[in-house]
């Protein structure tokens, strides 16, 4: 019997979608790239949800058969409502994944996790073969960390060890992201916290010096993965 899920029926993207227009032209040149068969991996953010669409529409009119696995609860309720099939990373590993960015640098290397499920999304980058970022021109930066904080999802009982080790590896600023719409500090989709991190400079190894530290989950520094960068201008 299937449940009468009228909340996940009338789901909508929680925020302003912005530069849209180039977001769906975008959305619809990822989705051309499925074929039949295909697991595919699907991150977070708003061209993530756009690119649901696009792809349901070929499910619609071409009866494509694909199945995805989501990096958030956020993207995998919109995939309930668009009726595309779901896997998990324990029944197959993705063909190819694709994902958006907070930042890119010239050399690819990202920030990601503002949405939260960097964990998830670097898991399903890890386990493609091929990934794509998709962006808008904001996205793009000189050097990672001048617009946005570095993302550290960190185990709620590690909280003071994790914020005395980020320190000692240089951060200017931490803060505890809280969340909107509730008391106290968001939650990632694995019941962690997430710091907020300023660093002056952003060095290659830094992404592993954190995942060193005890309590720390995972960060949203990107740093020397294969990934394809495609633009909606």
């Amino acid at each position: 019997m299937k449940w009468n899920n009228q909340l996940i029926e009338q789901l909508q993207w929680s925020n302003t979608i912005i530069n849209r227009a180039g977001k769906e032209r975008v959305a619809k040149e990822v989705a051309d790239i499925a074929k039949n068969g295909d697991i595919i991996g699907a991150g977070s953010g708003s061209t993530v949800y756009l690119t649901l669409f696009a792809l349901a529409e070929r499910i619609r009119k071409e009866a494509l058969h694909i199945e995805i696995i989501p990096a958030s609860n956020e993207i995998s309720m919109t995939c309930i409502q668009l009726n595309i099939p779901q896997t998990t990373l324990w029944n197959k590993r993705p063909d190819w994944t694709f994902d958006g960015a907070d930042e890119v640098d010239p050399q690819h290397n990202l920030i990601k996790g503002r949405g939260g499920a960097m964990f998830k999304e670097k898991l399903l980058i890890k386990s493609s073969d091929k990934s794509y970022i998709i962006i808008d021109p904001s996205k793009k930066v000189e050097r990672l960390g001048s617009k946005f904080p570095v993302p550290v999802e960190v185990f709620p009982g590690a909280l003071n060890h994790a914020e005395q080790e980020i320190r000692r590896l240089g951060a200017s600023e931490i803060t505890l992201r809280l969340a909107v719409g509730k008391d106290g500090p968001i939650l990632t989709e694995n019941g962690n916290f997430i710091l907020d991190v300023r660093f002056d400079t952003i060095g290659s190894g830094l992404e592993q010096q954190l995942k060193s530290i005890t309590g720390v989950i995972e960060s949203g520094l990107f740093i020397g993965y294969d990934v394809e960068i495609i633009t909606a201008e």
